[in-house]
């Protein structure tokens, strides 16, 4: 009879606990859960004084010129814009769904992030010899600490580290 007793405070217990948590993901849209930049909806940055502009029309323009206000605005117009390095190691394994919902193919130029949105390319460079290519999250991992991105093994074929495994890499989020 105690231990019936026990039990229904127990689930009481519990089902109240989990009433009064608040799971704030719930309060949260679908891109700001999966936005790698905290308030990436932020306001645009200030105009510049008028004196500054006054002295860019008052100076002839070069090509150079152009191209660097043209780099800079592009820069402006994505959310990340970021750059990481750290080991990356690949994985293959056949007919089996990503945490995307896509069809995993190990030949293919994927690659799994614990956080990045899927989708988003990556120019993956291994730092001794400088081999790069671009791939595309579609996964989630690695769950090995140390370790920022898993490879496909068409992605780590690419960069020739498939003899050791694990190699030193940089990655910039394009």
């Amino acid at each position: 009879m105690r231990l019936l007793h026990f039990g229904i405070l127990a689930i009481a217990a519990i089902t109240v606990w989990l009433v009064v948590q608040v799971d704030p993901v719930a309060a949260q849209s679908f891109d700001d859960r999966w936005s790698i930049i905290p308030k990436a909806h932020a306001e645009p940055a200030p105009e510049p004084p008028n004196e500054s502009k006054q002295n860019l029309q008052e100076q002839p323009s070069t090509g150079q010129e152009q191209t660097s206000r043209r780099s800079s605005g592009r820069s402006a117009s994505r959310s990340f814009n970021r750059a990481f390095s750290g080991k990356a190691s690949y994985y293959s394994y056949s007919k089996r769904k990503t945490a995307s919902g896509s069809l995993f193919n190990r030949d293919a130029l994927t690659a799994a992030h614990r956080s990045l949105p899927f989708g988003t390319r990556v120019r993956v460079t291994e730092q001794t010899n400088y081999k790069s290519v671009v791939v595309r999250i579609t996964d989630r991992g690695p769950w090995v600490r140390g370790r920022v991105l898993d490879l496909s093994l068409g992605a780590a074929r690419s960069l020739g580290i498939t003899d050791r495994g694990v190699a030193q890499v940089r990655a910039d989020v394009l």
